[in-house]
């Protein structure tokens, strides 16, 4: 493994890629499936501490997942209904259900679904921040009302995290004194109506912006087209003979409706899912959020609380209906790949190391020295060499999951699928968090103000990406 790349460049770094084929008679193959509450306290910041933090609960969140055994060394997959995990605290959990499960922990794959009534874990970035406002130096900013008190700022409570991992931990434990055989996998895809569409919208006047959030009363963003999306709902199952016994559902956007408000919430998709689950107990239903960096409910969503079942039973449609449509095929081998990619940090004039820390040390309002700390901790990581595991899990014959980092754009996704038009391939987003935003090239040229912040890739990352999309897919 290099230990030595341009840590701000847009040139292509090197990648290390690790193949590993595994087949087994399908007999020989198992699955263990588990859920665990990991809703968050009241008080706990939510997206980082970017908007209101948890002041009530209006569902719960959990981490579902399931072990799969028979291929050599176990592989673990986990959703959990958080916004991010990142950094050490991505780590520590990949460390522990590795151990719960028997395997080794580049065969876990950790995925959040980015709702953001939930939490940013990144005790990287809160110890950076408890460090500085230890010393006290916050207390002489400037208040921006003369009236109100400069608050503290806060990423996530690592506390409740630890506490959450052992809980996790242990009921992937017990979950294997149950697995069931796994004698074939299925594969169904559905077209997803009026719900995605890309933040890039043209105006009425021909301009490009990237002005259509997850939620939306802007008339020319409503009226736009989708732009750019992947329209397909992908559900991967597991099959005991003709009995399911677990259904992946993913599918890329922003799982947002109304939001912001510390209602902490697993969004429509979490009401999808509980929908899809009460028609089919008898198999765990799993969601993942693709790559939807780019991608938000906005041009169908107006933020109207209403619009949560609306958008929930449009989503527990295409479930439904790739359900219908699921094939079944014997399992007989698994094929392993793993591309070790190094990003590198961002060093555009407003985001270089001296800057955050500035930032970080006298940022007026809390969220801007939250953020700040968010991306010196990433800019740590890659200062240190750190590489972000790209994951691939091809089942045979050709049907490929694949986990991709942070909020990778939805070109990213679309890309991975061109790599194998032979294929069913399943892309997830949001594994390993740190980098935030990772853009397409054009996002840069085009002045995208999502990169004003949450970004912390330098422009060129595209390369980079495609290169490790491409050696695990190939």
């Amino acid at each position: 493994m290099l230990s030595r790349f341009p840590l701000f460049s847009g040139l292509l770094p090197l990648l290390s890629v690790f193949v590993t084929a595994i087949s087994s008679h399908a007999a020989d193959f198992k699955i263990a499936t588990f859920s665990v509450d990991v809703t968050i306290p009241i008080g706990h910041p939510c997206m980082g501490g970017g908007i209101s933090p948890a002041k009530s609960v209006a569902d719960p969140l959990f981490a579902k997942g399931f072990v799969l055994t028979g291929a050599e060394k176990p592989f673990v997959l986990v959703a959990f209904d958080w916004c991010e995990i990142r950094g050490t605290s991505f780590e520590k959990w990949k460390r522990a259900l590795a151990e719960a499960a028997g395997t080794e922990p580049q065969r876990v794959i950790v995925t959040s679904t980015h709702v953001h009534d939930a939490p940013v874990m990144d005790e990287d970035a809160e110890k950076l921040l408890r460090d500085m406002e230890a010393t006290g130096a916050w207390k002489n900013i400037p208040p921006p009302d003369p009236k109100a008190a400069i608050q503290t700022a806060s990423v996530c409570q690592p506390e409740f995290n630890d506490a959450c991992i052992p809980r996790v931990a242990a009921a992937v434990r017990e979950s294997l004194s149950h697995a069931r055989r796994v004698t074939h996998f299925g594969a169904g895809r559905a077209k997803v109506e009026r719900i995605a569409s890309n933040r890039r919208f043209i105006t009425s006047t021909g301009a490009v912006s990237y002005g259509r959030f997850s939620r939306s009363t802007n008339k020319e963003a409503q009226d736009a087209d989708e732009g750019d999306i992947d329209p397909w709902l992908r559900t991967l199952s597991f099959w005991d003979g003709d009995t399911p016994v677990c259904a992946l559902h993913s599918y890329a956007v922003h799982p947002m409706s109304a939001y912001g408000a510390g209602k902490v919430s697993a969004d429509f998709p979490g009401e999808a899912r509980a929908l899809m689950q009460q028609a089919h107990p008898e198999a765990m239903q799993i969601y993942t959020t693709g790559c939807a960096g780019n991608v938000t409910a906005g041009k169908y969503n107006t933020g109207n609380p209403a619009n949560k079942p609306v958008l929930a039973g449009r989503l527990r449609d295409a479930m439904e209906r790739a359900w219908v449509k699921t094939a079944r095929t014997p399992l007989t081998g698994i094929t392993f790949k793993l591309a070790l990619m190094p990003l590198g940090a961002r060093d555009t004039p407003k985001h270089t190391e001296e800057i955050l820390r500035q930032r970080l040390a006298s940022g007026v309002k809390p969220f801007d020295r939250a953020e700040a700390a968010m991306g010196l901790a990433w800019y740590e990581r890659a200062k240190r060499g750190h590489r972000i595991e790209v994951p691939a899990i091809e089942f045979d014959p050709a049907h490929v999951l694949v986990l991709l980092p942070a909020e990778a754009y939805v070109e990213f996704q679309l890309f991975a699928q061109e790599q194998r038009p032979d294929a069913f391939v399943v892309v997830m987003g949001y594994g390993e968090c740190g980098p935030g935003y990772i853009p397409v090239d054009r996002a840069f040229r085009e002045n995208d103000g999502n990169l004003s912040d949450w970004a912390w890739t330098p422009p060129g990352s595209e390369a980079v990406m495609k290169a490790a999309i491409r050696e695990v897919l190939k």
